[in-house]
């Protein structure tokens, strides 16, 4: 979920409630006041399909529990226990898939990117992930040398493109 969404991951996942998910909108909210800059946010998470089956088998394991007469009202937890600590097993999902040394808070970084580069436009990303300064969203939108080569490639053909069709020009500033 926070791949998608850039959400904190221990203030604004972990502690999520069934009553913050709208299973039929398949909608989730983040109430005002219990984000850090204490605007409420809001993700239809229909159509990502990963997040939608995570709430699906979070929702199973809800109604498995409550059979047993454990009443839970976390979405994500450990045995019908809110999720408090998780270092350790995030220290070892990290290692586990290869990526050691990386922290929850990358996966804002990583929304962040990955809405820019699905062609989202700024502001709807800064909803979504609740980046409430253009300064500070900026900073989570890292380029790297993959950018840089794909940039450069975009220039190449439009370049190509220029020539091909007799408009390829130099451009001088007025004197």
């Amino acid at each position: 979920m926070a791949y998608y969404s850039g959400w904190r991951v221990p203030s604004e996942i972990l502690p999520l409630s069934w009553a913050q998910v709208d299973r039929s909108e398949q909608t989730i909210r983040l109430e005002p006041g219990t984000t850090k800059n204490k605007k409420g946010r809001t993700l239809p998470y229909g159509q990502l399909s990963e997040v939608a089956e995570a709430i699906d088998r979070q929702w199973a394991e809800h109604k498995r529990l409550r059979s047993r007469g454990v009443l839970c009202p976390s979405v994500f937890h450990r045995g019908g226990k809110p999720i408090i600590y998780f270092r350790r097993a995030w220290q070892t999902a990290c290692k586990s898939a290869g990526v050691p040394g990386m922290i929850p808070h990358d996966f804002r970084r990583t929304a962040v990117r990955n809405l820019l580069r699905a062609g989202v436009p700024e502001k709807i990303s800064m909803t979504i992930t609740g980046h409430k300064t253009r300064s500070v969203f900026d900073r989570y939108d890292i380029v790297d040398e993959a950018d840089l080569r794909k940039a450069v490639g975009m220039l190449g053909d439009a370049a190509g493109k220029e020539r091909r069709s007799g408009r390829f020009r130099l451009v001088a500033l007025p004197s």
